[in-house]
């Protein structure tokens, strides 16, 4: 897919940004889907971001909630993607799966089934290497590797609570999950 024709399919969610301030929008199975923004998911955003990104080389950079088409019926906008710095310094409004080496998102109430399994299956279609989903409702790290095309073959769970190290393809990343929050009004699993 080029950056133009990620541009075009841009253009779908662009025109309704800002009618729905608050609200995340995806094209998810072909239907746009909103999801409330909420400040647990924002927070775990920011610390996972603050973490990770001095250990990453120079050559690397994050991009936050900027649109990745794949198709007419699929524009993610992960929480967080590790992409070439110099990619992400052309400072565009949407960029091509294949240059996302890392992919990362917080999980929310409305974005349960999205997260664990919608995009990991269109995540790891399109041959993205490591997807990491932080869950502050479970306080739970899952860790998806070995991309195929149906999902990806390698996952771990780990739940929140010391330094977790996880093995990518940018090398170890080391995340402090004890300073991640956990939702007290989620459920819990017993």
């Amino acid at each position: 897919m080029t950056v133009s024709d990620s541009d075009r399919l841009h253009s779908q969610l662009a025109r309704y940004e800002d009618m729905f301030r608050g609200y995340r929008m995806e094209i998810v199975e072909g239907n746009i889907v909103m999801s409330p923004l909420r400040p647990f998911h924002n927070e775990t955003i920011v610390r996972v971001w603050t973490q990770l990104e001095p250990q990453l080389g120079p050559e690397w950079g994050f991009i936050s909630d900027v649109a990745i088409p794949f198709s007419d019926d699929f524009e993610f906008c992960p929480d967080l993607a590790v992409i070439p710095e110099a990619e992400k310094n052309r400072n565009l409004t949407s960029y091509p799966p294949d240059l996302v080496e890392l992919a990362i998102e917080v999980v929310s109430p409305s974005s349960v089934r999205n997260d664990y399994e919608v995009k990991n299956k269109q995540y790891a279609a399109r041959g993205i290497p490591n997807y990491l989903i932080f869950d502050p409702r479970t306080g739970h790290l899952v860790t998806l590797w070995n991309p195929g095309p149906d999902g990806y073959l390698g996952r771990d769970t780990l739940p929140y609570g010391d330094k977790l190290t996880v093995e990518t393809k940018l090398g170890s990343l080391t995340v402090d999950t004890s300073r991640l929050r956990v939702d007290p009004e989620a459920p819990h699993p017993a």
